[in-house]
C-alpha cells in the first residue's frame, strides 16, 4: 500500500498453523487507517512461505535462508517499513476488530505516546492474561490486570506499537539477544529516556501463548516451560538488569541476583534430580554474562548517559516481592521440557 500510516511487522518461523488467523484478524479490522503488512519468514520448513504467497499476495514478504532470530527479523522489517507507526505482532495471536483504530487514535491524540499495547487474552480460554506488565526487583515480568492502571514497566513484543522514529531512536531490538526480553529491553530504555510505556484498557488481542517458542504458560494449573525458553529468558533478563539500573541500585541488586540464580539453579536441579537444569540454564546464563561483559559495559554507558527519569518514577512500575516466589507458591516447581 502506498503511504500507509502503520506498518504491521510479523516475524514468522514455522507458523503455518497460526499465521492465517493472524492475518485474517488484520484484514478484518474495523478501521480506515491505511496499513501495510510485512512478514519476515525466518527460514521456515513447514511451507509457510508458499502459504503466505498463495493466500496473501498483498503482504510484503521478506525471507531468510538461515534462521536469524526474532530480534533481527523485526529489525529488518522495521527498516523496510513505510508507515509513521509500527506494530510488532507475534504470528500466534489474533487482534480484536478495533485494535488498530484504538492504538492509532490514542497516538494521534497524545503527542508523546512512547510504546503502547492492548489487553492480552488467552486464546484458548478467553481469560485476561495482562494489560501490560510491571517488573519485580530482578526483572521478572509481573502481569498487570488492572484496567485502571495504564502506565506500566513494559509490554510484551507480541503486540507493541510505537512511532517508527522512536524505534530508530531506541536502536531497535538488540540482535545479540536472539529472542525473549528484547521487549523488556526496549521498554526499559524508552522509560529511561522519558517515554511512557502505556497499556490501553480498550480492545485487545487473543494470544496462543507459547505456540511460537514453546512453554511460558500454565497447563493444568502447573507452569510449563522449556530449556530453550528458560535459558534465553534468564540470560536476557540478566542483560537488561545490568543495563537498566542506575549504579547505586545495580551495586546492590546485581550481586543478590547472581547469588539467587545460583541457589535457584542448584535447588531446582536437586529437587528435579536433573543436573542439566543447572548446566543448561543457570551456568549458561552466568557464562553469557561474563562473555558479553564488554558489550554490556559499553552499551550501559550509552544508555545511562541518556537517562533522564527520576529514580522514584523509575521504580513506580516495580513491585517489591519477587515474582518467582509468587509463582512457586501458586503453581509449585515449573515443569521443564
Amino acid at each position: 500500500m502506498n503511504n500507509p500510516k502503520c506498518s504491521v511487522c510479523i516475524a514468522n518461523y514455522n507458523g503455518i498453523d497460526v499465521i492465517g488467523p493472524c492475518l485474517e484478524s488484520l484484514c478484518n479490522q474495523d478501521s480506515d487507517v491505511p496499513i501495510e503488512i510485512i512478514i519476515h519468514d525466518d527460514a521456515s520448513t513447514d511451507g509457510s512461505v508458499e502459504f503466505i504467497r498463495k493466500n496473501y499476495p498483498g503482504v510484503l514478504l521478506l525471507t531468510s535462508e538461515k534462521n536469524i532470530g526474532f530480534c533481527a527479523s523485526n529489525n529488518r522489517m522495521v527498516d523496510a517499513a513505510q508507515g509513521e507507526y509500527v506494530l510488532i505482532l507475534n504470528n500466534d495471536l489474533e487482534l480484536h476488530k478495533n485494535a488498530i483504530k484504538t492504538l492509532y487514535n490514542f497516538s494521534r491524540e497524545n503527542d508523546k505516546t512512547g510504546i503502547l499495547t492492548l489487553p492480552q487474552y488467552n486464546a484458548g480460554t478467553g481469560d485476561l492474561i495482562d494489560i501490560g506488565e510491571l517488573l519485580d526487583p530482578f526483572m521478572n515480568a509481573v502481569p498487570n490486570k488492572s484496567y485502571e492502571r495504564n502506565n506500566v514497566a513494559m509490554v510484551i513484543g507480541a503486540c507493541m506499537w510505537m512511532k517508527k522514529s522512536l524505534w530508530i531512536e531506541l536502536g531497535g531490538f538488540p540482535e545479540w539477544f536472539e529472542s525473549l526480553a528484547e521487549d523488556m529491553y526496549l521498554c526499559c530504555v524508552a522509560r529511561l529516556m522519558g517515554y511512557p510505556v502505556i497499556a490501553l484498557a480498550d480492545s485487545g488481542y487473543d494470544h496462543w501463548v507459547g505456540k511460537s517458542l514453546g512453554g511460558g504458560k500454565v497447563v493444568e494449573n502447573r507452569l510449563q516451560t522449556s530449556f530453550k525458553r528458560r535459558s534465553l529468558s534468564e540470560r536476557n533478563k540478566s542483560f537488561v538488569l545490568c543495563l537498566y539500573y542506575p549504579t547505586i541500585l545495580l551495586s546492590i541488586i546485581l550481586p543478590l541476583h547472581l547469588i539467587l540464580l545460583i541457589v535457584e539453579g542448584i535447588a531446582l536441579s536437586l529437587v528435579k534430580k536433573d543436573p542439566q537444569i543447572f548446566r543448561k540454564i543457570y551456568v549458561s546464563c552466568l557464562r553469557s554474562l561474563w562473555l558479553q561483559r564488554r558489550r554490556i559495559i559499553n552499551l550501559r554507558r550509552i544508555i545511562q548517559k541518556q537517562s533522564i527519569i527520576p529514580l522514584r518514577q523509575l521504580l513506580s512500575c516495580h513491585t517489591c516481592v519477587p515474582y518467582k516466589l509468587n509463582m512457586l507458591m501458586k503453581y509449585g516447581l515449573p515443569f521443564i521440557e
